[in-house]
């Protein structure tokens, strides 16, 4: 298993989140799109120019901005 964050995932790959770096509103609102620990995340695919990205959260594709996902720590499956 490999530390990362979600904006180093390639398309395909599944990871399980670890925590989240940072407070303020986006860390609530990360928190609160499901991005707790133990959550499992799959990069599903990225934009032409790889920003955003879309990721299965818990049943629902969410597209994040490489600054957001960043923020999400993880552990590659």
């Amino acid at each position: 298993m490999k530390d990362t964050d979600l904006s180093r995932m390639r398309d395909g790959e599944k990871a399980r989140v670890t925590g989240i770096t940072g407070g303020g509103a986006m860390g609530r609102r990360l928190r609160d799109m499901g991005l707790v620990q133990g959550t499992q995340v799959e990069c599903l695919l990225h934009s032409p120019f790889g920003d955003p990205a879309a990721y299965l959260i818990r049943g629902a594709v969410i597209a994040l901005r490489r600054e957001d996902s960043r923020r999400v720590q993880a552990v590659l499956l």
